[in-house]
């Protein structure tokens, strides 16, 4: 069973590095350029409140690596955001 939850982790982590460094060079490109014309609000605002779900779960069910990848997904996004705002 201690072996099966060590995968499962693992697993876990894996799946949440992957899918959180997939933002970086966005918010990179983003930061650099200044043009976020070719992102679509409603997406990125649907995008936003379902990582914040995510992180609301990940912290109800104390699920470590779901709460550090909606973490750090969630302020990756709200950077894009906050660069849509002012740069449109």
């Amino acid at each position: 069973m201690v072996i099966y939850m060590e995968l499962v982790d693992f697993v876990g982590y894996i799946a949440a590095t992957l899918t959180t460094a997939a933002f970086l060079p966005q918010v990179l490109k983003v930061w650099k350029s200044k043009s976020t014309k070719d992102l679509a609000l409603p997406t990125l605002l649907s995008f936003i409140l379902g990582v914040g779900m995510w992180l609301v779960y990940g912290l109800l069910d104390k699920s470590t690596p779901v709460i550090i990848a909606n973490t750090i997904t969630l302020v990756l996004n709200l950077v894009i955001l906050h660069f849509k705002l002012k740069y449109g």
